[in-house]
């Protein structure tokens, strides 16, 4: 019995080690986002917005992007610093 109960912290620190190694060794998160409006325009934005739906725009992640880049669908406008979207060929902040 007393083996056993020295055995269980041994266990939990053990335990401990391995969930920190598996996180170290997860992939960081990209905080990139992508966005596109009605009319095929898009941009990256560096923050996740709250759009609102009136808006119509869509958010997307990098999977998206790298699988739509090319696609001539797609009007890939400039960067903006700050917050808004694209209408009309026309930043809006808000």
């Amino acid at each position: 019995m007393r083996s056993i109960v020295k055995m269980i912290p041994t266990a939990a620190v053990a335990g401990a080690m391995a969930l920190g190694a598996l996180a170290l060794s997860a992939p960081a998160a990209s905080a990139a986002e992508y966005v596109c409006n009605a009319r095929g325009d898009c941009w990256r934005v560096r923050h996740h917005y709250d759009y609102r739906p009136e808006w119509g725009l869509t958010v997307y992640d990098q999977a998206w992007y790298r699988a739509h880049r090319r696609d001539h669908a797609y009007h890939w406008r400039a960067e903006r610093r700050g917050r808004g979207y694209w209408h009309d060929g026309v930043w809006v902040r808000f």
